[in-house]
Order: structure tokens, then C-alpha cells, then sequence
């Protein structure tokens, strides 16, 4: 999709959260989705390093020679959509951060509801496609970490406010973590991105997308290509890199269309919007 740096006039319809409308998501204008070796912008191959996707524990297989492989299944979508037969292994997103010193992984509460089903999950890093054509997911098993402690997750229906923080199994050497958004807030109109696991496939990074509704106090609509899978995502400020929000919910994801399932198409400043949690709305990072 072209980027078009203007105010939309539409006034979006704010939806109560629940859980469908956590994991729907659209494309708008062109479908932007970049994999890695697509990627050209040094600063997006940094951030995106700093992302990484949930992954069911028993979809995480060791292989004792410091490689773990992922298995899940795979997109089904029209031949002319991009990203058909990918692989599908995670089932949301998030991000590495720092906060006062000490890190911590961030994504969105309708992906992790407990400690327990904390434990049962993966946060595999590196989950990406390095050449055209890639079918098989092997990450080294450095990249791959368990949960500690959920230790602060709102899902609230009152005011759509969504977010988990977990404390890794361990400290994350090989990588910087990301800066956040701490106090004000995203300018209407400023230029955004989303990294993250739509569908579930390898790390893609989407770009020219704008903030479309900056009213609410707790999140904010925009028009980043974004599916179920990205939830939890990063949404960067185009501009300074630094995370904005999570990635919680927005359109649906896939129409059918001559019998095949292809992602549906909005116009830049049409369908409802992809909503993004504030990070100035994450109770824990104000402590």
C-alpha cells in the first residue's frame, strides 16, 4: 500500500474486545508483508532481531546438535497471495524489552491467560525465512526460551486494554532489546511499522502504515497489514524505531474468493482499523 501522511475524517467504531476480534486482522492497500531476506532497512533488521514468536512447547523439538526445529502446519491461501505453504508454528507474538535495568517479553494478554499456560509455551527468536523457497525452520536452540513468570497481564472488556509481561528463563545475551514509549503519545498521521508472526508464518515486517485514530487513552487504531498471529506484535515509530504499542486486534483476516482463501482488502482509511495497546498503558512499566 502507498503510505498517504494524512488525517482520515472517518470515525472509527469502537468495538468491545473480544476474543474474535483479538485475532482478526486485515490488509490494507497493498499488502506490504516483507520477509526477512526482503528486508533492505538496517534498522528493521535490528528490530525485528528483538522479536519473536509464541510456539507451542511440543512444537519445539531439540535436536541435541544446537539446533531446535519448529513443526507446524503450513498457509493455505489463493497462488496469487504471497506467503502460500509457509510454514505456520507460532500463534502470536512479542517482543524483548528493558525496563529499570532487567528484561522482560511483552505481548498481548488474550495470548497468554495464566502461568501455566506460560509454561507450556515457547519464545523462539530467529523464527524467519533466510532465502526464497525456505520450507524447513531450524533456529539455534540459544534463540529458543521458557517462561518464568507471567508476571503482569491485563485483558480488560471495560476499557480494550490487553497486554501480557513475562519474565524469561533466562537473560537474552545475543541481541539488544527494545526501547518503548514511556510517557504522551503517537502523533495522529506519524508513519508506523508491525513486526511479528501473522498467520503464524516466519518473522514479517510491514510498513507504510499511518496512526488512523489517536483518541483513546489506552490504544490507538492504525493501517498496518497485520492477521491473527500478529498479536503481540511490535508496532514501531517508523521515525525513531521506538515501540509504540502492541498489535490486539482489528478486521477480519481472510474472504474467500473463486473458491480459494486470500486475505481481505481494505483502503487505507476504510474497514475498522488494527487497534494497538499503548505502552504508556502497561500498568507494570510504571512501577
Amino acid at each position: 500500500m502507498k503510505l498517504r501522511m494524512i488525517l482520515t475524517t472517518a470515525v472509527m467504531t469502537l468495538t468491545a474486545l473480544t476474543a474474535q476480534a483479538s485475532m482478526d486482522k486485515v490488509v490494507y492497500g497493498e499488502d506490504n508483508r516483507l520477509d526477512i531476506f526482503e528486508v533492505t532497512n538496517p534498522m528493521h533488521l535490528k528490530l525485528a532481531k528483538a522479536t519473536a514468536g509464541l510456539v507451542k512447547s511440543y512444537s519445539v523439538e531439540d535436536m541435541r546438535d544446537g539446533q531446535s526445529k519448529l513443526s507446524g502446519g503450513s498457509l493455505s491461501v489463493c497462488s496469487d497471495e504471497k506467503f502460500d505453504g509457509q510454514m505456520t508454528a507460532a500463534f502470536c507474538s512479542g517482543f524483548l524489552v528493558d525496563h529499570k535495568g532487567e528484561q522482560f517479553f511483552v505481548t498481548a494478554g488474550h495470548c497468554i491467560d495464566s502461568q501455566r499456560a506460560c509454561e507450556g509455551i515457547k519464545f523462539v527468536f530467529d523464527y524467519n525465512v533466510q532465502t526464497p523457497g525456505q520450507t524447513q525452520h531450524k533456529v539455534p536452540t540459544s534463540s529458543v526460551y521458557s517462561c518464568k513468570k507471567l508476571v503482569d497481564r491485563v485483558l480488560s472488556r471495560s476499557n480494550s486494554n490487553d497486554y501480557a509481561v513475562v519474565k524469561l528463563d533466562r537473560k537474552v545475551e545475543d541481541r539488544e532489546a527494545l526501547t518503548f514509549r514511556t510517557e504522551g503519545k503517537v502523533s495522529t498521521g506519524e508513519e508506523i511499522l508491525v513486526i511479528g508472526h501473522p498467520s503464524g508464518l516466519p518473522t514479517k515486517v510491514a510498513g507504510d502504515a499511518f496512526v488512523r485514530n489517536n483518541n483513546n487513552s489506552i490504544y490507538f487504531s492504525s493501517n498496518l497489514d497485520t492477521f491473527g498471529g500478529n498479536s503481540g506484535s511490535a508496532v514501531f515509530n517508523a521515525r525513531t524505531g521506538e515501540v509504540e504499542g502492541i498489535l490486539v486486534r482489528g478486521e477480519q483476516d481472510y474472504v474467500f474468493r473463486n473458491g480459494c482463501k486470500a486475505p481481505k482488502y481494505c483502503e487505507m482509511d476504510s474497514c475498522r482499523g488494527e487497534d494497538v495497546t499503548r505502552t504508556t498503558a502497561i500498568n507494570f512499566f510504571k512501577r
